[in-house]
């Protein structure tokens, strides 16, 4: 039931509906209009805190937190952004994260893959092919391409990033799809990066996936604009 009522509380700050610096209403009004119980209220309200979404203070009430406090490549975070039409400086945020660190991590994975990483990268885009990107198989495989590219730089800190990374990677693919077809097939994009890496082109690894993400930044403001 907590994790319902998180959902709930999580899509309505992350859309919006609740401003940074807003005080929600108090556990026992909150708990009567959600009709559940007050501890439900109060995990749920652990799951937002411990997401950055909220700050609860004795006698201040719970507080909506200001963006810039939210852990925005938590899976659940990005979830509750694509729940509906996301906000555009979410999107372009995510984005600029994406196109400082993807391309340097391709040129990274170029230089030092080993054939393990690359057959991982080899078996994700076979099953892009064979599922496409419309099917749940297809998006789980992009994402576990774009994570093995991040493991593949041999840089902890660079792999932490991966779950995040490939959560964006994962709602923003479907969130394009939600109310028409993908505008083109990003496949062969794809498909460049990887004889990049294979070939160990730094340079056109970087470059590859640096046209990848510009590309999926224009699909993903077309979808929005036509949302």
């Amino acid at each position: 039931m907590h994790g319902a009522v998180a959902n709930k509380l999580g899509i309505a700050i992350v859309s919006g509906e609740y401003a940074p610096g807003d005080v929600l209403s108090g556990e026992v009004a909150f708990a009567e209009e959600l009709n559940v119980s007050r501890s439900a209220y109060r995990e749920a309200m652990q799951v937002l805190t411990a997401k950055g979404l909220v700050e609860s203070r004795p006698k201040a009430g719970t507080r909506v937190l200001p963006r810039s406090r939210w852990n925005v490549l938590d899976p659940d975070v990005l979830a509750w952004a694509f729940a509906r039409t996301p906000d555009r400086k979410f999107v372009r945020d995510l984005f600029e994260l994406r196109a400082v660190v993807e391309p340097a991590a391709a040129g990274m994975a170029a230089a030092r893959r080993d054939r393990l990483q690359l057959a991982e990268m080899r078996e994700a885009l076979a099953l892009m092919r064979r599922h496409s990107l419309a099917s749940e198989e297809g998006r789980a495989a992009d994402r576990d391409f774009h994570k093995a590219i991040l493991r593949a730089t041999g840089n902890d800190a660079v792999q932490a990033l991966a779950a995040g990374i490939g959560a964006a990677v994962n709602w923003t693919t479907q969130f394009k799809q939600r109310a028409r077809e993908l505008p083109r097939n990003p496949l062969p994009d794809h498909v460049r990066v990887f004889d990049a890496i294979a070939a160990q082109d730094v340079e056109g690894a970087t470059q590859a996936m640096r046209t990848l993400v510009e590309l999926a930044l224009a699909d993903t403001q077309d979808a929005m604009d036509g949302e």
